[in-house]
């Protein structure tokens, strides 16, 4: 049985892959590394640096819990990978938030900042930071009394927290009364008053002052994914602290705060489609669900899936039991969209075993061990709280949402217009209608602005969670900003190692250079490998620097820094692998 401080890693880590933004390889790194403790420090208004995990420094930061009145403080977890460089050349530090909301910019750090500081430079400190309520970070965010309560109410199961809203009838109506009772398990237990002031304008002044502690004035900060919306929220409050901000899979502004992200799906289809396109070209020795045309491909696997919700398959492994149905194949899909290139070629091999009738390759590469309580020894504190951090943030950003059963099942009706993928994504509105906390005078928007440096921002053509036109539109708000376009499927920047594209960002933190206006990138990997694992796209000769940059890119995309809860299924083989040597 794993001892309490390795139970609360892995059940963290198990949250945090599947939900809004996983990194999968914090798996092997953080439960390898989990003897810091975070509880030894001390949380000051200066950063008090100290030597943890392996090469990195660690520091708390006490801020205001409310910057408008004395409400007591809050600390924020803080990890930096320091530059290598004399003080002459220190170009300060790069503040990196992995998306989620919810998600640890601790874990990203520890499991990537090496990659990261292969690309961006050995000028820069690169920095993670847990935003306010968020794992290491304090207060944390709590819904639940024990963490037998909590897997209750969070199954690890990710067709069971996202089952299709097409699944059945019912989905919806059952959706509304068990996140009403979410909400309010969140009122009874936030018996400190804090979950009014987890909210994105609060972690912006945060990073103000992470900044500032520096040493520096202005922010120089990498958002992605929801880390977009706290990119384009800082520019907003505080226009003139800008120094080098680049945002990536951009969240449109609008659509946050007002609940209501329909439109982060206006790509999700044709994003599918590049599996088909590309599935189709690779023949059946790269793609395992080959057909003769993308047309035969996508015909069978709306046949597939219809099969499977007529006769599901149940699965026992020696780790757990469930069933692959209906809801478990749309997740299945919905994840493999958000990293094609690490993803597609797995995905292929799973539809087409699934096509044969086996349903256990698909089930045990993506399943979770069953939950477990260590009652006897002690309750290791907190930080799996991905679930309760996701929503706190998510809901209490945007003005308050009501919905009836009846609304809801309106407002899934005009987003099924838009995509496939409404049964999948539609579960945010539900969140959000039994949620109650909202702070009077929060930031609601809109964001835009002129700032003392132009944003770069950065999408993909075929992103299924934000869309290129949310990039476009995010340009126009900020006057100056440049667009670099990366001509890929998948969900931000960093699903596929470009050279042109993480050439840019290199070159606009190092020296300020923006690209071109109209900027497309290709990428520098296929979609679909040959049979013997070789990149089938014509490679040109490289520079040895612009192979360590592919390569430290290629490590970051791999681990699959950004996607929803399903998402974490495309490489969640290779977790559960290392999971049971650790077990």
């Amino acid at each position: 049985m794993l001892s309490p401080a390795k139970l609360v890693v892995v059940s963290s880590l198990i949250y945090f892959i599947r939900s809004e933004l996983g990194l999968a390889s914090i798996f092997l790194n953080v439960v390898a590394q989990s003897d810091f403790d975070w509880d030894a420090l001390t949380a000051t208004d200066s950063l008090n640096w100290t030597a943890c995990y392996s090469g990195f420094q660690c520091s708390l930061l006490r801020v205001p819990l409310d910057y408008s009145s004395d409400k007591g403080n809050a600390s924020i977890a803080i990890v930096r990978l320091p530059a290598t460089v004399p003080k002459s050349e220190y170009l300060g530090p790069i503040l990196f938030n992995p998306g989620g909301p919810g998600g640890s910019g601790v874990d990203a750090i520890v499991s990537l900042g090496a990659s990261f500081a292969d690309f961006l430079g050995p000028q820069f400190d690169i920095v993670g930071f847990d935003p306010r309520g968020v794992s290491f970070s304090k207060p944390t965010v709590s819904f639940f009394e024990t963490a037998a309560d909590r897997a209750f109410w969070t199954p690890p199961d990710v067709n069971l927290r996202y089952p299709s809203l097409n699944a059945t009838s019912e989905v919806i109506s059952n959706r509304w009364a068990q996140f009403q009772l979410i909400g309010q398990q969140a009122q009874l237990h936030d018996t400190q008053d804090i979950l009014q002031y987890i909210t994105t304008d609060n972690v912006a002044r945060d990073m103000l002052r992470i900044t500032e502690a520096f040493g520096f004035e202005k922010l120089q900060y990498w958002g992605v994914s929801y880390g977009s919306v706290l990119g384009s929220t800082f520019a907003t409050l505080f226009p003139d602290k800008v120094g080098r901000v680049a945002i990536d899979g951009i969240m449109d502004g609008e659509a946050w705060y007002t609940a209501n992200i329909t439109e982060s799906m206006t790509d999700t289809d044709k994003t599918l489609q590049t599996f088909f396109d590309g599935c189709a070209a690779a023949g059946p020795a790269a793609c395992a669900f080959h057909a003769s045309s993308a047309e035969q491909i996508a015909a069978n696997l709306a046949a597939l899936t219809d099969a499977v919700r007529a006769q599901p398959f149940p699965v026992l492994t020696n780790v757990s039991h469930g069933i692959v149905d209906f809801s478990f194949v749309r997740n299945l899909i919905f994840a493999a969209l958000f990293s094609p290139y690490a993803a597609y070629a797995g995905f292929a091999q799973d539809l087409a075993a699934l096509a044969r009738g086996n349903a256990t390759r698909a089930y045990a590469e993506h399943q979770a061990p069953a939950f477990e309580c260590d009652c006897a020894a002690g309750q290791a504190p907190f930080t799996a709280n991905i679930f309760e951090a996701q929503i706190a943030t998510t809901c209490g950003d945007a003005r308050a949402v009501a919905d009836s059963v009846t609304q809801l099942r309106e407002f899934y009706a005009n987003e099924a217009r838009l995509s496939s993928f409404a049964d999948i994504w539609g579960h945010w509105r539900i969140w959000c209608s039994g949620w109650n906390v909202h702070r009077e005078g929060r930031f609601l928007g809109p964001v835009g602005g002129h700032t003392s440096y132009p944003l770069l921002i950065i999408g993909n053509t075929a992103d299924p969670l934000t869309p290129l036109v949310w990039a476009k539109k995010a340009a126009t708000q900020f006057p100056g900003a440049v667009l670099l376009t990366q001509d890929s499927p998948g969900h931000t920047s960093l699903v596929a190692p470009s050279l042109c594209t993480h050439g840019a960002l290199r070159a606009y933190f190092q020296n300020g250079t923006l690209p071109a206006a109209g900027t497309v990138c290709a990428v520098d990997e296929a979609l679909f490998p040959d049979a013997a694992g070789n990149d089938n796209a014509k490679v040109p000769r490289r520079t040895l620097e612009e192979d360590k940059l592919l390569a430290a890119v290629r490590a970051i995309g791999d681990a699959a820094p950004v996607r929803p809860a399903a998402a974490a299924r495309a490489l969640a083989g290779r977790i559960m692998t290392s999971m049971g040597r650790i077990l």
